[in-house]
């Protein structure tokens, strides 16, 4: 079994898109200007359906992360221990985005020692072409090594 690669949905797909472009973006409403993640038809500060999507700088805080161990999907096993992160954005603290802190944007999983990992930490979004070819993923990395 391999990695698991994102599906996207009609709602996602700009995220993708922007992402295979190597930005971050996020959607937010175009009615009270509040960001959203994940993306959605309506939102839900004022129930508007006006939408657009902002580009973020990529840079973000550790809030919270996890090194998963054995058993794991089979996929996953042979990366272990690695790290997987909830980031915070810089721009929009309310915004956070699952992922991994990787040594480089190609680096394997498990590239960064989990010991270096701290809530609070400073991070910057990379991206690196998933399994399938199809996607660009976000991953973060250490703003200092």
């Amino acid at each position: 079994m391999a990695l698991l690669d994102p599906v996207p949905d009609d709602d996602g797909a700009p995220f993708w898109e922007y992402a295979a472009r190597g930005e971050l973006r996020v959607q937010y409403c175009a009615a009270c200007d509040e960001p959203r993640f994940p993306p959605r038809p309506c939102c839900p500060h004022c129930q508007s359906f006006d939408s657009g999507w902002r580009r973020m700088s990529g840079r973000g805080r550790i809030w919270s992360f996890v090194v998963p161990h054995p058993p794991l999907l089979p996929g996953y096993a042979e990366f272990a221990p690695y790290n997987a992160v909830v980031v915070e954005l810089a721009e929009a603290p309310r915004i956070r985005l699952v992922g991994n802190v990787v040594a480089a944007a190609d680096a394997p999983l498990d590239s960064v020692d989990p010991a270096r990992l701290r809530i609070g930490a400073a991070v910057k979004a990379a991206f690196t072409e998933a399994r399938d070819g199809g996607l660009r993923l976000p991953r973060w990395l250490l703003e200092r090594a």
